[in-house]
């Protein structure tokens, strides 16, 4: 395997990188109080990836098993216990703990535990999910079936 085509062609580095602070809000709250920070989107890693914290409070449960044929996601625990599903088992996620999961592959995630949670999900390629993510509560609670389905093909979900 070999390194993929230049995309920056210049001979002169650029000024380029965007910090981040710790503190910055999340861009998005649920009515349930997980928290969504959009720390890499497709626009702005121009379509390379897209890497997102999500901080769920206690007992937010989660999605059910689906899969994805045009991105991989994975998943780094960085606090509190998430169920991690690989489409064959359901394991307790740990702080530090990884999950990948290639596109095809079934998996889900939860938390049911007493206490919050956070965890990093990474798509790639990136992807448009941020409107994925404003709005699968909505789709899912008052959208007729057939608009349901549209969404989630858009956004290259599919459930088991």
């Amino acid at each position: 395997m070999s390194y993929p085509e230049p995309k920056y062609l210049s001979d002169e580095g650029e000024v380029s990188a965007v910090f981040r602070p710790a503190d910055t809000a999340p861009e998005f709250v649920t009515r349930g109080g997980t928290r969504t920070h959009y720390l890499a989107t497709t626009a702005s890693s121009r379509g390379e990836f897209g890497l997102y914290r999500v901080d769920m409070p206690a007992k937010a449960g989660g999605p059910k098993s689906h899969f994805h044929k045009a991105i991989s996601e994975s998943f780094f625990i960085l606090e509190g216990t998430v169920r991690l599903y690989d489409g064959d088992t359901w394991t307790d996620g740990r702080a530090g703990d990884f999950l990948y999961v290639p596109q095809g592959g079934l998996h889900a995630f939860r938390n049911d535990s007493d206490e919050p949670a956070s965890m990093l999900l990474l798509f790639t390629p990136g992807a448009p999910r941020e409107e994925y993510f404003e709005k699968v509560a909505e789709v899912a609670a008052r959208w007729p079936p057939e608009r349901q389905a549209e969404f989630f093909l858009e956004h290259d979900t599919y459930w088991v």
